[in-house]
């Protein structure tokens, strides 16, 4: 399977200001990728890479004050194959696991493992089946206690609180899931990416970036969605981190406004020419 991915955002800025991107596919992406995934900046300013701590490739530069646009498009291979289900993967002793997945463990910006959660957690999940039955009841859980709400996004929302006020958008979904699993000993991490309607029916709602999260079962991590708690297709990794707050797509040093934001991520056909 062949698929199209970009974006094209625009700013207003009143003064000049450094400014942080997240906007590259993840490095593990490069070996599919079949068109070069390079940013196109208006006005042509010089951008530094860099790679983050979690291994995500960023981008650094400084930009005059005027209207900011940042495009990409690029075209990477995909398997066509739904998200890997192992409903054998085995959940590890926390003393079992490798030192480099322990962070995933610890409390973040927006995920509180040390609260009130903890309680929650294991009093709703108790009972279930250690390992991938246990994340599949928590992703169950999380779905059916949240709902979408596009106009209630904001960006201070952690996981106790999508608990209480039960709405949020998908990096809600994914924060709740992610305290849960951190409370019953699981290791998880944040995603963001594109996921297009490929293989399910089109909404009509405008595309977007997508969150997903990631657990370490049997050795290896595994994706999950509490969002749309079905296996989907075509998901284009671009950052993962602790939670949201690790994954900025943006960071602008500076007073800005957000003018336009269009992201696509479309199927084509396999004899397209790059």
């Amino acid at each position: 399977m062949i698929i199209r991915v970009g974006f094209e955002i625009a700013f207003e800025l009143p003064l000049p200001a450094p400014v942080l991107l997240m906007l590259y596919l993840h490095p593990s992406r490069a070996a599919t990728t079949r068109s070069p995934d390079r940013l196109e900046v208006s006005p042509r300013v010089p951008i530094r890479e860099y790679i983050d701590s979690y291994g995500n490739r960023c981008g650094r530069m400084v930009v005059p004050a005027g209207r900011l646009v940042i495009k990409n498009d690029a075209v990477v291979a995909d398997c066509g194959l739904p998200d890997l289900q192992v409903l054998t993967a085995a959940q590890f002793q926390v003393d079992q696991l490798p030192d480099e997945v322990l962070l995933y463990l610890l409390a973040s910006r927006y995920c509180e493992v040390d609260s009130e959660l903890k309680d929650i957690a294991w009093s709703l999940f108790k009972d279930t089946a250690p390992g991938w039955p246990r994340v599949q009841a928590i992703c169950d859980f999380v779905h059916r206690h949240i709902r979408f709400d596009y106009l209630q996004a904001r960006g201070n929302r952690t996981a106790l609180d999508v608990y209480r006020e039960r709405v949020g958008v998908c990096r809600d979904f994914m924060h709740l899931a992610i305290a849960f699993c951190r409370c019953c000993n699981i290791p998880a991490r944040y995603c963001t990416g594109y996921l297009g309607d490929i293989g399910v029916p089109p909404v009509a709602a405008v595309m977007d970036f997508s969150a997903w999260f990631e657990v370490y079962l049997g050795g290896q991590w595994y994706a999950f969605d509490a969002r749309n708690n079905v296996p989907r297709i075509g998901r284009v990794l671009m950052a993962r981190g602790r939670d949201a707050a690790d994954v900025a797509l943006t960071t602008i040093f500076g007073e800005n406004q957000l003018q336009s934001f269009t992201v696509w991520s479309d199927e084509i056909h396999h004899n397209h020419e790059a």
